[in-house]
């Protein structure tokens, strides 16, 4: 199927089609930049809470990286399926329906509080299922004391996602930043309170930490709740209102786009799980290497990352008002953004590899000599797949933008669970590579995505994804 004539290009010159590609490039950059900064504070608030639960010591902080462990890929996941909001949203904006835009919101929070309910009952029977695995006894206790304390955040974290997409839809993004940045500062000074009993406060250890971490997801969404609410362009949207009535049919549309993205990083986080526990087998010099390199590869992965939802909004715009050629500049754009930049860290990781390792792992110590030099390797490795990485989460989520979210959940499936994670095994333990083959084995999980991914996009008339929204609106 070829893609429908809509909004033509106008002008044909070459001074038209760059100017285009400029001013696709700016109203990207400008509505994803501070999606990318608000994605590093976002990782920068869970880094608060690992220093002072190390600071709490060994037994504590274990407990807390188990918990987060448990908890993180389950609210990734809901984030994952709620985060359909986002291009429904921008494809109703793209149609100037005023209407679905508020009933498509609602029903966000709708299916944010079902998935929500549905996660807790999980979650909280983390002590039977790490006891099950093997795990110690005392710091899985402790693991299920801090997730009895903040299972709730599910609900806020969820509704922060709905609210976000909305914004992002309206490029209202620098928002999301600054109550990030003050996400972070009232977390690290609650966390502080709660977890040693400072300013008159009972000393909760883990506990404090997640009631902490709960309360902080609530001020969010209530502060970016607000903000709309009050908002003189956002509030005329009435995302409130008749709150408790139900639309199934847009319900059932959010579901059906969203359960594939959540099932898709439940894949992807999952692939890295199991990495972890693959390098745990290796031994401890490993495991810590793996866990530095991986850091570093995560931090900057949050760049492509922004990009990519800055990329489902644009996708979604273009293709809600039905501008073909709308589709093309904003989903080429990000990918070659977010491509750009991973080929800049990717040059700064094979450069200097010894010098960003050195960040977490002290060169002084003759202790960390095997770690250092196994995590400059797997950072040189990271440099690598670094390429491939940007270009599959900026070509899912361009995607996303076209609501096609299954195939690309079942390509994401079969590339991760049945390249790279065999790959990793065979290389790692068969082969003998050890660490060096589980790395070569993520980055050959992620290729083989990053490329079907980015032909499906390039294919994207050819495979009807093209198709006008206006028979299912």
């Amino acid at each position: 199927m070829t893609e429908p004539t809509t909004v033509p290009v106008t002008g044909t010159d070459a001074s038209t089609f760059s100017n285009r590609w400029t001013t696709e490039l700016r109203a990207s950059f400008a509505l994803a930049w501070p999606l990318i900064i608000a994605q590093l504070a976002q990782n920068l608030l869970f880094t608060t809470d690992v220093v002072l639960m190390g600071w709490l010591g060994p037994k504590y902080l274990a407990a807390g990286t188990l918990a987060g462990a448990f908890l993180v890929p389950f609210q990734l996941t809901g984030i994952g399926i709620v985060g359909a909001v986002a291009p429904l949203v921008a494809q109703a904006r793209g149609r100037g329906d005023t209407k679905a835009v508020r009933r498509i919101v609602r029903q966000g929070f709708w299916v944010a509080i079902l998935v929500a309910t549905l996660l807790v009952p999980i979650v909280l029977n983390i002590r039977p299922i790490y006891l099950a695995i093997g795990q110690d006894p005392e710091v899985t206790a402790l693991a299920e004391s801090y997730m009895f304390a903040g299972f709730w955040m599910l609900y806020p974290a969820l509704g922060i996602m709905v609210v976000r997409s909305f914004l992002s839809a309206f490029a209202a993004t620098r928002i999301i930043l600054v109550v990030t940045i003050i996400g972070v500062l009232v977390n690290a000074l609650l966390a502080y309170t709660l977890i040693f009993g400072h300013f008159g406060f009972p000393r909760l250890e883990l506990r404090g930490a997640a009631i902490a971490t709960g309360l902080v997801n609530l001020i969010m969404f209530l502060a970016l709740l607000g903000y709309v609410v009050t908002h003189r362009k956002l509030k005329r949207f009435h995302i409130l209102v008749r709150f408790f009535k139900p639309d199934w049919p847009r319900f059932r549309e959010i579901l059906k786009v969203g359960l594939p993205i959540g099932l898709t990083v439940a894949a992807e986080v999952g692939l890295f799980s199991v990495a972890a526990i693959l390098m745990g087998r290796l031994g401890t010099n490993e495991t810590a290497a793996h866990a530095v390199a991986l850091q570093l590869a995560s931090t900057a992965f949050m760049v492509p990352l922004g990009l990519g939802m800055a990329a489902t909004v644009r996708v979604g715009l273009a293709y809600g008002r039905g501008d073909t050629e709308g589709v093309r500049l904003a989903g080429w754009t990000a990918i070659v953004m977010g491509t750009g930049f991973m080929a800049l860290t990717a040059a700064l990781f094979l450069a200097v590899p010894h010098a960003l390792v050195t960040i977490f792992l002290d060169s002084s110590d003759p202790a960390n000599a095997t770690a250092l030099m196994l995590a400059a390797t797997y950072l040189g490795i990271a440099g690598i797949f670094q390429l491939v990485d940007g270009a599959q989460v900026v070509a899912a989520h361009s995607l996303r933008g076209l609501s096609d979210t299954r195939t690309p959940m079942l390509l994401a499936i079969f590339g991760y669970w049945f390249v790279g994670l065999p790959t990793a095994y065979v290389l790692g333990f068969v082969f003998d590579l050890r660490g060096v083959g589980v790395w070569l084995g993520l980055a050959t999980g992620l290729a083989f995505v990053a490329v079907l991914l980015v032909s499906r996009f390039a294919l994207r008339g050819r495979l009807g994804l093209m198709k006008t929204l206006a028979a299912s609106v």
